[in-house]
């Protein structure tokens, strides 16, 4: 069966029970409907959330063949609720970009999924409707005033660095003009839009402490430069009242279940290759306030997702997970290691072989922050005796534990040795993680870090542009704020066809965007865009309903 067939096939508990299970009084909760809630901010015992263990659940570079990295954090907290392990797994939102474009929605799969499946990866509570409505409210306050005669801050519409966001992949709109038609229509400008996953107000309720702490970050939004060349914030424009407003309800962690009945938090979606790649802080205290153990996972490889996970998130709330658990693919390690994407259910030891440097570097990335890794096989029936020998082989010469993972066909039964390790590696941890960098570093100094212990790389290039960034940064007394590299996915270097673990590569930082609310600046490398474009067939057209209203395509 499909995801979605699997999905449908689920008896779903209301979600008072749910609720209930969780440790929450189901009279405090908001309900959207039977099968989904919102968890209001009072709930968050940060004393109780200290006690609580979290688990970061990673991945080794991504391929087109997938690894699995959510279907198996959730099939990992069904693993520890059946050892026993009061655990809540808590996952990112779904972007309808890659619902409709190629990535397809991000609920798990198999036996392993969090549910109801077609409403979290559609509209779900409607966060990203409010996270889209918010920024482009304070887009149109800005053309507003740079229109108004009676309320000017003299903002130059040449520094406006502020875009237009919507949930959709659409490469035409990442460069647009505005003000078109004559001057009751506004003043003529360029500028763009991103995919609301990119938005710096995603960041910002991602990172958010609470209502206080979202308007004092929206407020902090760095727009652009008045003709005097005086720096201009939103709080000047008196807008972040309004735009927090709109994500009153958004900023509630949503409670949905698993499979299995067990609880999950969902919230907030930042992509890990342009944003950073994780779940709010609100939503990982929250399950950490009632769960023994809370498993969340990060974007994309070690070297994205994790990475900012551990030196912005984890620097900025206080937290530090007790374990990493590294998901890899024979197939992928294949793909890695050369083997054509129409080969990977071939048996190939020689290609696996060439591939497993790539998980060697992350694991050593892993251990570059202090914390201990479990590699997590994740296993397909195409998968050979002696290419899982190879992974286990590999593992007990570096001395690090691994297990073999059936979480998609099995659920939480097949992944009972892998939360036996977890829990092991949990048990023996005795000291907080170590960051990469110190923020009060130089900006060079916190990218060349990252560029050369985590990516590997020999060397950073700065552009003209890079270089002038620099300087603005400067000035604007923002040097001590973390760095939230954009760069693609695929590769450990910012050229995506450098697959496995390339050596001696130079990254190229072409610009750095300022992203002052959220609390951190973005340093653009290669040619990573923050507004994707639709493949040749997107997934939209296998996506259907009928007048029953039962939908299909949807994976």
């Amino acid at each position: 069966m499909t995801d979605l067939e699997i999905a449908k096939k689920v008896t779903l508990k209301h979600i008072d029970t749910i609720t209930t299970k969780f440790g929450v009084d189901p009279r405090e909760i908001e309900h959207y409907g039977k099968y989904k809630a919102k968890l209001p901010l009072s709930n968050i015992d940060k004393k109780n959330a200290a006690n609580s263990n979290l688990i970061l659940v990673s991945a080794i570079s991504p391929t087109p063949a997938g690894e699995g990295k959510t279907t198996m954090s959730i099939g990992l907290s069904e693993g520890l609720n059946q050892l026993g392990k009061k655990t809540t797994v808590v996952l990112r939102e779904p972007s309808l970009g890659p619902v409709f474009g190629i990535k397809g929605g991000a609920t798990g799969g198999g036996y392993s999924q969090v549910l109801p499946m077609e409403d979290i990866n559609l509209h779900f509570t409607g966060d990203f409707a409010a996270i889209e409505k918010a920024h482009n409210l304070l887009a149109a306050i800005i053309d507003n005033n740079i229109q108004s005669k009676a309320n000017t801050l003299g903002l130059d519409p040449r520094t406006v660095i502020w875009k237009r966001v919507m949930d959709l992949n659409d490469r035409a709109l990442r460069r647009v003009i505005v003000g078109l038609g004559g001057t009751t229509y506004g003043i003529p400008r360029e500028t763009g839009f991103d995919i609301t996953a990119a938005s710096e107000i995603m960041a910002i309720l991602c990172l958010a402490e609470d209502l206080t702490d979202l308007k004092k970050r929206l407020g902090n939004i760095f727009i652009g430069y008045t003709f005097d060349k005086k720096p201009v914030y939103t709080c000047d424009l008196r807008a972040e009242g309004a735009m927090a407003v709109l994500l009153k309800d958004a900023i509630k962690p949503n409670l949905v279940q698993t499979i299995e009945g067990n609880p999950a938090i969902i919230h907030g979606g930042p992509f890990a290759n342009i944003a950073q790649g994780t779940n709010s802080v609100i939503a990982t205290r929250m399950g950490m306030s009632f769960s023994d153990y809370t498993v969340t996972e990060a974007g994309f490889g070690f070297d994205l997702g994790a990475e900012k996970f551990f030196d912005i998130k984890c620097q900025s709330a206080g937290l530090s997970p007790k374990a990493v658990v590294l998901t890899t693919t024979i197939r992928a390690l294949k793909y890695h290691g050369g083997a054509k994407l129409d080969a990977l259910t071939t048996p190939n030891t020689e290609a696996l072989r060439k591939g497993i440097p790539n998980l060697e570097k992350h694991l050593e990335n892993i251990h570059k922050f202090n914390v201990s890794p479990v590699i997590a096989i994740n296993k397909f029936l195409t998968d050979t005796d002696e290419e899982i020998s190879m992974i286990l082989d590999f593992a007990a010469s570096v001395g690090v534990r691994v297990a073999i993972a059936e979480v998609w066909a099995k659920g939480g039964a097949g992944a009972l040795d892998l939360a036996k390790k977890v829990i092991e590696v949990v048990e023996a941890c005795n000291q907080p993680f170590t960051p990469m960098y110190d923020w009060n570093n130089e900006v060079p100094a916190k990218i060349e870090t990252i560029a050369k212990e985590i990516y590997g790389a020999k060397h950073v290039d700065y552009t003209a542009k890079a270089k002038k960034d620099l300087k603005t940064i400067s000035a604007l007394g923002l040097d001590h704020l973390p760095v939230c590299i954009a760069k693609t996915q695929k590769s450990l270097s910012d050229n995506p066809v450098l697959l496995g673990r390339p050596k001696d590569f130079i990254i190229t930082v072409r610009e750095i965007e300022i992203a002052a609310g959220a609390g951190f600046l973005v340093p653009i490398t290669g040619n990573i865009m923050r507004m994707p474009g639709l493949p040749a067939h997107p997934a939209s057209e296998q996506i259907n309903i009928d007048n029953k209203g039962n939908i299909t395509g949807l994976f």
